[in-house]
């Protein structure tokens, strides 16, 4: 899981993301105006409820994932921790590409000047992601059906 920013006609807003590293699928993802942490545990409650817990949640050291209320969820939840070295790229390897095809093909296009046209906009370009865009990972298969296989075996 990742926050990235996302500029809007005024200001900005923050887009935290779940993604299944296999599949690429999108979990669940949260728009905030700020960086406390209860958007990014409602993300993570939202994908264990529709997809269960996983074994392992990877983040960065950001402030939010090294708060109490986010080591507390993932402590309820009895998922073990995993977080990134301080500063190192390649740690953000899996969810750079979301980032970039997502800012390019849809928030550059938009310019959102509301939350709530961000919101309903991000949230269009990510069911596209989910079930129509192919992810070069898996040649043919979106993370939709990438995901349902690796579920299927």
């Amino acid at each position: 899981m990742d926050i990235t920013y996302i500029l809007m006609h005024r200001g900005f807003l923050y887009l935290v993301a779940i993604m299944d590293w296999y599949s690429r699928k999108v979990l669940s993802w949260r728009l905030s105006n700020s960086m406390e942490a209860d958007f990014c545990v409602e993300a993570l409650n939202e994908a264990i409820a529709k997809y269960g817990k996983p074994e392992i949640m990877n983040s960065d050291q950001g402030s939010q994932f090294t708060g109490f209320e986010w080591a507390q969820a993932l402590k309820d939840a009895d998922v073990k921790i995993f977080m990134d070295g301080k500063g190192r790229w390649i740690d953000n390897r899996m969810i750079e590409p979301l980032w970039r095809s997502m800012k390019y093909e849809c928030i550059y296009l938009n310019a959102f000047e509301t939350g709530s046209q961000a919101r309903t906009g991000i949230g269009k370009w990510m069911t596209y992601y989910n079930t129509e865009r192919p992810h070069s990972t898996h040649g043919i298969l979106t993370p939709q059906e990438a995901y349902e296989r690796k579920q299927n075996q």
